[in-house]
């Protein structure tokens, strides 16, 4: 048996997560992750992320967690399950739902592996019937409230190669054995771990990686 790892934002869905998350709130009226940041500063990050610049990756996501210090749990999860519903559910590529189905076929264990928190990343897969989730795990006080802080590894660049090695060894699989699919250059140190990576919908520069190193690259539409 085999894994096959999805990302989400622009991956299995045409849009960033984060970037829809943070207009609805400033929308709203909320204040809440890279709200108390300033919008050159958001903007700065973004287009370093999709250059693929991992350390400012990492930074930008400790500094826009640490915007929902405070916010009691009940409450985020039911904010999400309405940003779901009413934003995402409706952003997933036709070709990334074929893939999955094929990737069931074929006996495989089909596993998100994103950088969202964990309160998006579990409502995706169960809609999507996917085997897991590997995600950013938010910590909570005694009091049933975020602290700001990423509970472990931070789940973006290396910190997403280290989380799925770590559930293959629960699982006892190789990463050889396994498939990836991405749009972001972030997301190489896993691209080149594994035996099949899969550039979907992909920013340039791993465009180009993909195409120097034979491998596929696709449009799954939106």
């Amino acid at each position: 048996m085999s894994v096959a790892f999805f990302d989400l934002d622009k991956t299995l869905i045409s849009r960033n997560s984060a970037v829809l998350w943070i207009f609805r709130q400033w929308r709203e009226g909320k204040e809440g992750p890279l709200a108390h940041i300033g919008g050159l500063k958001v903007l700065n990050w973004l287009m370093r992320y999709s250059l693929g610049w991992g350390g400012a990756g990492v930074v930008a996501l400790e500094e826009a967690m640490g915007g929902f210090a405070g916010i009691s749990q009940v409450e985020i999860l039911e904010q999400t399950r309405r940003f779901y519903e009413e934003e995402i559910r409706c952003l997933y590529r036709p070709g990334g739902m074929e893939e999955l189905k094929r990737q069931r076929q074929a006996g495989c264990l089909c596993i998100l592996l994103s950088s969202t928190t964990q309160y998006l990343g579990e409502l995706v897969a169960r809609d999507l019937g996917l085997d897991g989730c590997l995600a950013n795990a938010l910590e909570v006080d005694v009091e049933g409230r975020l602290t700001g802080r990423v509970e472990g590894i931070v789940c973006y660049g290396r910190g997403k190669l280290l989380k799925a090695q770590d559930k293959l060894a629960q699982l006892n699989e190789a990463m050889e054995a396994c498939s990836f699919y991405t749009d972001s250059y972030a997301d190489l140190p896993v691209m080149e771990a594994v035996g099949n990576p899969v550039a979907v919908n992909a920013d340039i520069r791993l465009r180009w990686w993909a195409r120097r190193g034979g491998h596929p690259v696709v449009d799954w539409g939106t």
